[in-house]
């Protein structure tokens, strides 16, 4: 069974739909034709967004400025999302810092643990009985590459990725022959432009340009995977090396290598 066709009475919902991959996501299920609600912190640039979707593809997008790692604002867009037609949610929002764990902000880890697993975590419950008495929906998880082994310098992100993988995989495995669909999607590097070498930053000076994949590409993959109930979506040839690497490289190889990667991305 495919996810639900466009409906006027039901809605799509994009998380961390004010730039990158959610962006992106947002406009390529309105151009398949399905009314949004998106979300992300900032009002002004979700109305933008808002904006130049409905004027390129004619669909309703409602505006819900949240910030999911706030307990209460996540669990007011929850209690609303239960009540709504849900057909399709991309958990998709999620940030990432780097450096020894020790030596970073400890309210901005927490923060991150709350975006990158309870606000994966508490919006899945939300519209999942919904789905489940209507015998169909669509359920996309960002994930990461990086959630598949050990990184230091990259601990809580690495960690709630995990969870992020692991969760949705899992999820699917429950839903099977339920009408509902989870797919993971685990990208590597993702970028919206080639940028200025001036204006570069150090992630984009170490990732060479044909390693990266655009947000767009990683859109169409994504919902078409989720089209078709596929488990992972791993677009990029940096995202298959990472799972390949974690798959069969022993962990206490790869680990040391991959955090001395990281520990640059934190400055170090």
């Amino acid at each position: 069974m495919p996810v639900p066709a466009p409906c006027p009475d039901s809605r799509a919902v994009v998380t961390g739909a004010s730039q990158g991959i959610g962006e992106a996501l947002a406009h390529e299920l309105a151009a398949r034709g399905h009314h949004l609600i998106i979300t992300a912190r900032r009002a002004e640039v979700l109305e933008q967004v808002a904006a130049r979707i409905t004027e390129r593809h004619g669909v309703t997008v409602e505006v819900r400025p949240v910030d999911l790692a706030d307990p209460q604002q996540r669990a007011g867009l929850a209690d609303e999302l239960a009540g709504r037609d849900i057909s399709i949610l991309c958990a998709n929002a999620g940030t990432a810092t780097f450096g020894p764990v020790a030596k970073l902000d400890p309210a901005g880890e927490k923060a991150q643990v709350q975006l990158n697993v309870l606000g994966v975590h508490d919006l899945v419950l939300a519209v999942l009985p919904g789905m489940l008495a209507r015998r169909a929906g669509g359920i996309l998880i960002s994930g990461s590459a990086a959630g598949n082994s050990p990184i230091p310098n990259n601990a809580t992100y690495a960690a709630s990725k995990a969870f992020a993988n692991t969760f949705s995989e899992s999820l699917r495995g429950e839903l099977k022959g339920s009408g509902v669909h989870v797919t993971l999607l685990a990208p590597g590097p993702v970028r919206t432009e080639i940028p200025d070498p001036a204006e570069a930053s150090l992630v984009d000076r170490l990732i060479p340009d044909f390693l990266w994949i655009s947000v767009e590409h990683t859109a169409q993959l994504s919902l078409d995977g989720l089209a078709h109930n596929k488990m992972r979506v791993v677009p990029g040839l940096t995202s298959k090396a990472m799972s390949v690497a974690s798959g069969y490289a022993p962990r206490a190889i790869v680990t040391p290598i991959v955090g001395l990667v990281y520990k640059k991305l934190g400055g170090g």
